[in-house]
């Protein structure tokens, strides 16, 4: 496929990244500020410079304020029959299809370990959209990590609160778990060390695992051992519960007032 990148910013950089590695799509961006692009991926600075029909895919990929005054300059580049995605946050359907008319119309919401080739994206296709479609943009989005179904645009919300949010979350949770190994007096390289790599091996442990996350749990902790002294403190009054569950309930309901 030939696709457009509308905008290269942190997000849109990062998954342009990774689409490179793979063999069987051509890439233009268009971004006047962009820079140190990926061998192989042409570049403009304005919509004037692309012919039209040229692509099957236009990926938005620019600040949601920004989408309708550029949008519609290069919407003609898109091809008869062709789709356009979105990754902007908090840019609905409606608001896209107001601007560029009825059109095959998909909004998806990545993560920021798509950087890495390890992120988790939710992708919402409108009726307009076809199956081979459908397939296409999964199957490169998928380069980036693994790509949810997702029904509604309700759930793109949902999603976005969960994972599109989610590394904000993990980032704090071991920036506070490195500091309490910091007060146990080791330093903070290795505090780093033991916390990044109990996680890392943690959530490898239980992926090659059948056991449910309880079940593993279990499985490490003695009656009355120190991982049982740790959890009680750590649950104590239902409060990790009650924490992580208000975390994604607020983030959830700041992303459908964004809509």
């Amino acid at each position: 496929m030939k696709i457009l990148l509308l905008g290269c910013g942190k997000m849109g950089g990062a998954m342009l990244r990774q689409w490179v590695n793979h063999d069987g799509n051509q890439f233009t961006v268009a971004d006047p500020a962009a820079i140190d692009l990926p061998k192989g991926v042409t570049h403009v600075t304005k919509a004037t410079s692309l012919p039209t029909a040229e692509f099957d895919v236009i990926v938005i990929a620019i600040k949601p304020q920004m989408i309708a005054d550029l949008l519609p300059d290069y919407s003609a580049a898109l091809k008869p029959g062709g789709c356009f995605v979105s990754i902007a946050a908090g840019c609905s359907v409606a608001t896209l299809a107001g601007i560029v008319g009825e059109a095959a119309i998909m909004r998806v919401m990545p993560n920021l370990a798509a950087m890495v080739g390890m992120g988790v994206s939710g992708l919402y296709a409108n009726p307009v959209c076809t199956k081979q479609q459908i397939d296409e943009v999964t199957a490169f989005i998928s380069q980036t990590g693994s790509c949810v179904p997702l029904a509604s645009e309700d759930e793109i919300d949902r999603l976005t609160a969960v994972s599109g949010s989610g590394p904000g979350y993990v980032f704090e949770i071991m920036r506070s778990y490195v500091d309490a190994a910091m007060r146990l007096g080791f330093d903070e390289q290795t505090s780093r060390t033991l916390v990044f790599d109990t996680i890392a091996g943690t959530i490898e442990t239980a992926r090659q695992s059948d056991a449910s996350l309880a079940d593993l749990r279990n499985s490490v902790t003695s009656k009355n051992g120190t991982t049982q002294a740790g959890l009680d403190a750590l649950r104590r009054g239902g409060q990790l519960d009650a924490l992580l569950d208000d975390t994604v309930q607020a983030a959830y309901r700041r992303a459908a007032a964004l809509k």
